[in-house]
């Protein structure tokens, strides 16, 4: 398993910490500071999902009137892992 650091922008999250397993799936999303239940579910949907199915379903998703989010910012740390 590897472990990525990514430190968002934009948003209220200040780091992201992401796990990959060996077969390109994700083991784990850890995000610091951002709204807790909104993090922990996350984390839970994209568990066991492969890396490319997640940024096509968390990309692009906005909060209230920024031009990003927490979802967002992990589709972003996905693509630079990728």
């Amino acid at each position: 398993m590897k472990k990525y650091i990514y430190f968002p922008t934009g948003v209220c999250s200040t780091k992201i910490v992401i796990y990959i397993n060996e077969d390109n799936t994700i083991n784990k999303i850890e995000v610091e500071n951002g709204c807790p239940g909104n993090s922990i579910g996350i984390s839970a949907l994209c568990q066991g999902k492969k890396i490319d199915y997640v940024i096509e379903k968390l990309e692009g998703i906005k909060c209230d009137k920024k031009v990003t989010s927490c979802p967002d910012q992990i589709a972003r740390a996905l693509k630079k892992i990728n």
